[in-house]
């Protein structure tokens, strides 16, 4: 299919459950978050990967810091208010800033990324932030997120595992492109983990993400499921495969189960939105894929199909300095110095 066809049909699912839902986008001033919430028991310590992260030496950098909290109306009901924290140098040049999304990992929030939003607006970045749906001040307390999914399988009407989260990334792409201090060709977008899934699909339907840095998010559902691939990341939302194992008569979570609940709360995902068909849709914008070579959640071999079809279409428009992969030796499911380095290049180099 081309890319628009399935953009199209990536939107109409989105659109699926929430068509009584839209409202025109808005936005309501916020304050900082004094205690941000962290779910399931998530190390909240200092990340020396993200402290890692190269910044450029201003004086009182903490004083020249515009800091901006803000919630993006995008639909009816209280997950669709979506906390937003905003990160600039107060300077006066240049006029427009390249912009760049940060998202998070499962059961952490915006604030959790703070090392890396000041580091880039050192650099002379606008750095933004969000909470992913049921994260954050999108939560109320420690199993929110995981309550948010065991709901979407018993009734259908929502999709908390990644996609929601796209439809607000989307608003925001609307947000960020009306700013006077943003330039609009120049919104790059990443995340470690489930962020770096969000990250993924938001540039697969949204054009306006110009260059893209997936961490540890980029992942070949079907082919997990074909090769009996899929414990570790049923494992990192474990709950809810329970729950359906359990609805499903089953004595044990096995392959029948893992589709079902995709089929349910994330339909497409493991078919035809899946890495083979979404991440060569990216091109021709500048897409690094970073992952652990060792990495359960990611396996490397279920990334081979998708990173030589993505390499083959940007070989084809004369753009393969555009694409990289990098599977980093000995590496499990962690976000590393070294790959916060080459984000970092990355976005200095085409952002």
């Amino acid at each position: 299919m081309e890319a628009s066809g399935l953009r199209a049909s990536f939107r109409e699912v989105l659109l699926s459950r929430r068509r009584n839902l839209q409202v025109p986008l808005t936005v309501e001033r916020g304050s900082p978050v004094k205690d941000p919430l962290y779910q399931g028991g998530t190390a909240t310590g200092r990340s020396e990967a993200m402290e890692s992260c190269p910044r450029k030496e201003v004086g009182n950098l903490k004083e020249k810091l515009v800091e901006e909290n803000f919630y993006l109306i995008t639909e009816l009901g209280e997950q669709g208010r979506v906390p937003v924290l905003l990160l600039k140098l107060n300077d006066t040049a240049p006029k427009r800033k390249p912009v760049i999304v940060f998202l998070h990992s499962s059961y952490k929030c915006k604030e959790w990324l703070c090392p890396l939003l000041e580091a880039y607006a050192s650099r002379g970045y606008i750095s933004v932030a969000i909470d992913s749906r049921y994260h954050g001040e999108r939560a109320s307390n420690n199993t929110t997120y995981i309550d948010a999914l065991k709901s979407a399988w018993r009734n259908g009407d929502t999709m908390p595992f990644i996609f929601d989260t796209v439809w607000d990334l989307i608003k925001l792409a609307d947000h960020l492109s009306e700013r006077e201090d943003v330039d609009p060709c120049r919104i790059g977008i990443t995340g470690e983990s489930l962020g770096g899934m969000h990250a993924w699909f938001s540039a697969f339907v949204d054009t306006r993400y110009s260059v893209i840095v997936p961490i540890i998010g980029i992942q070949g559902f079907r082919w997990a499921i074909d090769n009996n691939k899929w414990q570790a990341r049923v494992d990192s939302i474990k709950p809810l495969f329970e729950e359906a194992r359990i609805d499903l008569g089953k004595s044990e979570i096995d392959t029948e189960v893992v589709q079902k609940v995709w089929d349910k709360i994330a339909p497409g995902l493991d078919s035809q939105f899946d890495a083979p068909f979404s991440v060569p849709m990216i091109v021709p914008r500048p897409l690094l894929l970073l992952n652990g070579a060792e990495d359960p959640r990611c396996p490397e071999p279920g990334l081979q199909e998708p990173v030589s079809r993505a390499a083959k279409a940007y070989e084809e428009v004369g753009s393969a300095d555009k694409f990289t992969f990098i599977a980093e030796p000995g590496i499990g499911h962690q976000m590393t110095a070294n790959m916060v380095k080459e984000a970092s290049d990355w976005f200095d180099r085409f952002l």
